[in-house]
């Protein structure tokens, strides 16, 4: 992917403003065309050489925001920061529980995140909404314009011809992803495909519904999908498709009611047996080379991030940034300014304690920086207060910095198979098959891999430890909401966490919070849409 991203911005434009304007599914985001010179879709499409960078601009969108540069945003009312994909897939999944703090509350809608009080009004949650509406858009204008009768329309080659069925299904999978993370989040969405008329009102789709469609349209492209590893680095193929399933099967309880971790487990193996390998180092994943040194055997999906040719302030230029003490000004080892931006992102209490014991000290996950700090968050806008973490990084593997020293090469990894070897393990525990042996094994190679000297056995292998060594493991990726509604421990009160419900020692939420709020603009203009229930 990165071999062609110089062409995702012009290219993601163009897209994104041609089928924005040819669809009434984002309608309530109030897209706000900036560049009067794109080219409309079926001038684009008319050359055969511009077929893959139209799929380029597909994925673009995952990590750019909008048509001048890193500040703007192409959905008007909400600025880079709380539209751009990667960056508000984080902050719903991630700010929300105990494993990150946010230091300036002032930035519109991070404060009712991080305290769990949020309403249909927060802008981070319209611009999780809109942003994944916005790449169904995408992907649905991509689809067609590459059908064989318009392909036929415009004499196509055989050479393009023998490419569009494989760029056809990234796009599928493109558009299932973003509805994955729509059911996930807010447990509905407006349904369109290719195949809904221009401009009709969209149904809404709940669970139920969009869990059938994710299910049966990834399975119904897995052939069209290149093996794993085979295709393009930062491209799709059957490995992530695999992995999407595999996700779905996992959370099948809270998604759709049902027991669905055979399911979850054969698609693990799948995946493990698909030629994906560790990092040799627990901190490749994150470093700004994470797509050439040895994480790029890891790593399944990732969301790209370019310093110079793909500027935006996605996950990994915030939490690189973020990461920079107040105290410590540590950003000339993160590959970023001295100061950075000035001790934004701490982590919480509880968090925090999931590495104590030696057997922690010298195992790489653990990147905490505690010296002259209170592990305690009192005042969140005390940023001298709390633990810092140094996880990720615009450093290459061999020590030199990224190409600019505010937007970051680190590629963000959405999909890697250091998470699929912990939903191997717990999927087994869930009575999903496989066996006790694999599932330790699976575990102690991440240990043995982070330099970790305690390696588990059998008897140590229960669901409360998988849910702890997730966190170890995958801090910081997008994962921990959904963990914990997972195990039954972000509402109600079995596990509280510093800030939780806006109480500084933490107290028990709603269990309405286990879904967002559907925006009220998004409500407005769409009438199938209904609120979710305590909202």
């Amino acid at each position: 992917m990165k071999k062609y991203i110089k062409n995702i911005k012009t290219i993601t434009c163009t897209v994104l403003l041609s089928a924005l304007a040819l669809t009434s599914c984002t309608k309530d985001l109030n897209v706000n065309p900036q560049d009067d010179d794109n080219l409309l879709a079926s001038q684009l499409f008319s050359n055969e050489n511009s077929y893959k960078q139209a799929l380029a601009g597909v994925y673009g969108n995952l990590a750019l925001t909008g048509t001048d540069g890193a500040g703007s945003s192409i959905v008007k009312g909400l600025d880079a920061g709380t539209s751009q994909y990667g960056r508000v897939l984080l902050y719903l999944q991630t700010l929300s529980t105990d494993q990150m703090v946010w230091s300036y509350e002032n930035d519109p809608g991070v404060r009712e995140i991080q305290r769990n009080i949020w309403t249909a009004q927060n802008p981070l949650i319209t611009g999780m909404f809109g942003r994944a509406h916005v790449s169904i858009a995408l992907a649905n204008n991509f689809l067609r314009e590459t059908t064989n009768e318009k392909l036929d329309e415009r004499n196509v080659s055989a050479d393009v011809r023998s490419k569009i069925t494989n760029y056809r299904a990234e796009v599928r999978f493109l558009r299932a992803l973003s509805y994955y993370h729509m059911m996930d989040l807010f447990g509905q969405a407006n349904f369109i495909t290719e195949a809904t008329p221009l401009n009709s009102q969209p149904e809404a789709a709940n669970r139920a519904r969009l869990f059938e469609y994710i299910e049966t349209e990834v399975k119904a492209i897995e052939n069209d999908l290149l093996d794993p590893r085979t295709n393009e680095y930062g491209r799709v193929d059957k490995g992530a498709a695999w992995m999407l399933l595999a996700k779905i099967y996992l959370n099948a309880e809270v998604f759709i009611g049902e027991n669905k971790y055979a399911e979850c487990l054969s698609y693990c193996e799948k995946i493990i047996n698909g030629g994906y390998s560790l990092a040799t180092d627990y901190l490749h994943n994150f470093m700004a080379d994470n797509n050439t040194n040895s994480a790029r055997n890891e790593i399944i999906f990732p969301i790209i991030s370019d310093g110079v040719v793909t500027q935006n302030y996605g996950p990994t230029t915030v939490m690189i940034n973020g990461e920079v003490g107040s105290i410590e000004k540590n950003g000339a080892s993160l590959g970023v300014g001295d100061g950075g931006w000035g001790g934004a992102l701490r982590i919480r209490k509880q968090f925090a304690e999931l590495f104590n014991g030696a057997n922690f000290t010298n195992d790489t996950r653990n990147t905490i920086i505690s010296a002259n700090r209170d592990i305690e968050i009192a005042d969140i806008s005390d940023r001298n207060s709390g633990y810092i973490v140094t996880k990720y990084s615009n450093k290459t593997s061999t020590g030199e910095n990224g190409k600019d020293q505010t937007f970051v090469d680190t590629d963000f990894p959405l999909f890697r198979l250091a998470d699929v070897y912990l939903m191997y393990a717990e999927a087994h525990l869930r009575g999903g098959g496989g066996t006790a042996s694999t599932a330790v094994n699976y575990v102690n190679q991440l240990r043995s891999r982070a330099n970790n000297s305690q390696t588990i056995t059998t008897g140590d292998l229960t669901l409360d430890f998988i849910l702890d060594e997730r966190a170890r493991e995958l801090y910081w990726e997008a994962k921990r909401r959904q963990d914990l509604i997972r195990f039954g421990k972000y509402s109600n009160g079995n596990f509280n966490w510093a800030w939780k419900g806006n109480v500084s020692g933490g107290i028990p939420i709603s269990t309405n919070l286990n879904v967002f709020p559907i925006p009220a603009n998004s409500l407005a203009a769409n009438p199938n849409l209904t609120q979710n229930t305590g909202y």
